[in-house]
């Protein structure tokens, strides 16, 4: 703030309000600020701008909201805000009246330096620019570049009419525009993929693929560029366009496997699962440690009907990575394949791990579980499931492990794992009917027993 005046007019410009305002007003608009000057959404190279301009609209809301809160009535007028301006102006070409004395003192002294020699502090201001921090907002008429704090601490910013109304930005992320030169291809490449940021931030996926495709007709080889223009169309469902994409990825990048990995992941929504199975298998192939690739390979390979094909890679995928939906998979295809034994273990894996449970605490519901299925009781667990677990899947897991176990002669333990099905899911009829059959059952093995 120039001189000894604190200029109420630059801060007021620094957080875009107009008078009257309030306490309330400033903070509404420190928040809104604070979110779009944020350092971590700087484009490259611009986070110290972001940092300096945050800076300064902190302080002048600081001041500002002390000024309202010692206003009558709790409101600066616009009066008040014209008479402080007169004031600021004053005090600044006092400032400038002095400097320039100083100047030609100087000048004076050192007549082997003259003036003209001198590089100017400041860059001569130009009438078009744009914001690299935010270039959706197109180009802009700059209206006016100014000056806050004193020292080593001014802080300049501009004040620029865009389309979708006036902003303050500041200076050192202003990018002007000569209209006589094309723009290099590199820069709209920076431009169109800040842009498409700022909107898949947003949750604006068709907005942001919309601007990759200006970046990637900028660029049509940068990987950088294909990545994101795959995520958005992926993100905004459309995937015949995603498809198209990832083989545009997959010529840039084939030696990676992340074009892989999302191209096994567009053709399987897509249900082209012989693609997505080759796509997966070149995936594991890159990355030999990776469980979940693993584990999609495995899933593409039983709907292709390779059951062997599909039980090697899913023990693979759950030896690197388990998870409840992979040892599910698991137990299907050994009950596909006929080996009932391998379905009981992977379901009983799953139960334990939708149960966030140690071996043990499983071993003890199953020891347990001959008085629980004679009583009709359930055999009760309150710990909570493991994050990412959610009820559903949990009561997946007990209701597949009681159905594996019936092919068995276990009648008694799969009675109890029923009951715990049907605790986790009491509208499943699918559980309902396996446990009114379990039940049956146990009366005839124990006449057999006795006999």
């Amino acid at each position: 703030m120039a001189g000894s005046v604190f200029d109420i007019e630059h801060a007021l410009g620094l957080l875009e309000l107009r008078p009257p305002f309030g306490k309330r007003d400033v903070q509404q608009a420190r928040r809104s600020l604070a979110k779009r000057w944020h350092p971590d959404l700087a484009p490259p190279g611009k986070q110290f701008e972001h940092e300096r301009h945050l800076k300064g609209i902190n302080e002048a809301a600081d001041r500002l909201e002390k000024l309202a809160e010692d206003s009558h009535g709790g409101e600066v007028t616009a009066t008040a805000v014209k008479v402080n301006a007169a004031a600021a102006r004053a005090a600044r070409e006092e400032a400038g009246r002095r400097a320039y004395e100083n100047e030609q003192a100087t000048r004076d002294r050192a007549k082997h330096d003259p003036f003209g020699s001198r590089t100017p502090d400041h860059s001569v201001v130009h009438r078009y620019a744009r914001c690299v921090s935010y270039p959706e907002w197109g180009v802009g008429n700059v209206t006016g570049v100014y000056f806050t704090g004193e020292g080593d601490e001014i802080l300049q910013f501009a004040r620029v009419s865009f389309h979708l109304g006036v902003r303050t930005v500041p200076a050192g992320t202003l990018q002007f525009v000569d209209f006589s030169k094309p723009d290099p291809g590199a820069e709209r490449v920076q431009r169109f993929m800040t842009a498409a940021q700022h909107a898949m931030a947003e949750g604006e996926f068709k907005v942001a693929a919309k601007r990759l495709l200006y970046a990637r007709d900028a660029d049509p080889a940068n990987a950088a560029v294909l990545r994101m223009l795959t995520v958005a169309l992926l993100q905004a469902d459309d995937l015949p366009a995603a498809g198209r994409a990832v083989r545009d990825w997959l010529r840039a990048e084939g030696e990676r496997p992340a074009p892989h990995r999302f191209a096994a992941r567009i053709y399987e929504a897509q249900g082209a699962n012989l693609q997505a199975e080759e796509s997966a298998a070149r995936v594991v192939r890159l990355t030999p440690a990776d469980g979940a690739a693993w584990a999609r390979l495995g899933r593409l390979r039983l709907r292709l009907h390779d059951r062997e094909g599909a039980l090697v890679a899913l023990e693979r995928g759950m030896q690197l990575d388990p998870t409840v939906e992979g040892l599910l998979d698991l137990a299907l295809a050994a009950h596909l394949a006929g080996d009932i034994g391998r379905q009981v273990d992977a379901c009983l894996q799953a139960t334990r791990l939708a149960d966030g449970a140690s071996g043990s605490r499983a071993d003890d519901a199953r020891a347990g579980s001959a008085d629980a299925g004679a009583s009709g009781t359930a055999v009760q667990d309150d710990d909570e499931s493991p994050a990412g677990v959610t009820p559903a899947l949990r009561a997946r897991a007990w209701s597949r492990y009681a159905h594996a176990l019936a092919r068995t002669d276990r009648t008694t333990d799969a009675l109890s794992a029923a009951d715990r099905a049907l605790d986790l899911a009491p509208e499943d009829r699918e559980v309902r009917d396996l446990r009114d059959r379990l039940r049956e059952r146990i009366p005839r093995e124990l006449q057999t027993a006795a006999g």
